[in-house]
């Protein structure tokens, strides 16, 4: 079927399984070709091999509650509709799970694994995953060697959510960084200096967080003590955002009226808080689910040689709500 559509047999997984990542004059191509052979699902056969075969790991470690839940929503949905058995393995203190906990997990039997950010880059876990041959897939990681990597454009997506900031009228511009070992981290703030350099008369400020709440708390301190602040401030995630948020109203600044916010992910942080944020969506729960869904056709034999495979690279979208506005007039 995938030779009579002109795609790969992981396309044409996806089509069948109505998930994302395939435009649609391919999935019409797909369901021409699905048509053509008659094609029906066998789904006796998919749930027997899927029950005895498909055990997988699922490696965490993230400050963020929020990415998180999304994070695992994603993967039980799609483990429960391919009936694999998940083994989920968490990090130490925000850190990688130590070496005897990985082998631990490597011995329970797993076919695969899914790696969370920021375990995709992680050396320890890496060679690990490596040496026992299995296949995985790094959710937001980039050219991670022997790893299927399943990821949004960073770069463009904070280029964008900047220049809208900018196409507001602010002109002092705050950042805070992500956690400085994620390749993520640094294709935000690249993407946030992208846009900044096509004006010449904005000024910005960086400071450095690692994607927690309390760094975001910390961050937004340093910003707004600095003697000539910020009219905007766009954190590299919504936690951190929600952080700045805090930090304005204990200091009476009104959001946006009087600082503008702007978070990254679109977690259940970004609406929990007032006001809404303005933020990146990435599809978290999509992430999740394709990198499940590919290393799953890895340990069936449906996917091409990881050598041969570029990044799956989904989607965002810039989704504007009530933190941001342009600046006062009146701001020193």
């Amino acid at each position: 079927m995938a030779a009579q559509a002109g795609v790969s047999p992981m396309t044409v997984s996806r089509v069948i399984n109505d998930r994302a990542g395939v435009g649609p004059e391919t999935r019409a191509a797909v369901n021409e070709a699905i048509r053509v052979l008659g094609y029906t699902p066998n789904i006796t056969a998919r749930n027997l091999v899927t029950s005895t075969e498909l055990k997988i790991g699922v490696v965490y470690s993230n400050p963020s509650a929020a990415f998180m839940s999304d994070f695992l929503t994603g993967v039980f949905e799609e483990a429960s509709m391919r009936g694999a058995r998940l083994i989920l393995l968490r990090g130490d203190a925000a850190g990688p799970p130590s070496e005897a906990a990985l082998q631990g997990l490597v011995a329970s039997g797993v076919r695969g694994v899914i790696l969370a950010p920021p375990l995709g880059e992680s050396p320890l876990v890496l060679d690990v995953l490596r040496n026992a041959r299995l296949p995985m897939a790094a959710v937001g990681a980039y050219r991670v060697d022997g790893a299927i990597c399943v990821r949004i454009d960073d770069r463009r997506a904070a280029y964008e959510m900047t220049r809208q900031l900018i196409a507001l009228g602010h002109r002092r511009l705050g950042f805070v960084l992500g956690n400085p070992d994620q390749a993520a981290s640094a294709e935000r703030l690249a993407g946030f200096h992208d846009a900044v350099r096509e004006t010449d008369d904005v000024s910005t400020t960086i400071a450095q967080g690692d994607f927690s709440f309390t760094s975001g708390l910390r961050a937004a301190e340093q910003l707004l003590d600095d003697p000539s602040p910020p009219t905007a401030i766009f954190a590299s995630n919504d936690d951190m955002a929600a952080a700045v948020v805090s930090v304005a109203h204990r200091r009476h600044l009104d959001v946006p009226g009087e600082l503008a916010v702007a978070g990254f992910d679109d977690t259940s942080a970004a609406v929990t808080l007032w006001p809404p944020l303005t933020t990146v969506r990435q599809p978290v729960r999509e992430l999740a689910a394709e990198a499940l869904g590919l290393v799953a056709g890895e340990i069936g034999g449906l996917e091409p040689p990881l050598a041969e495979r570029d990044d799956h690279v989904f989607d965002h979208q810039i989704i504007t709500r009530l933190s941001t506005a342009p600046p006062p007039n009146d701001r020193p």
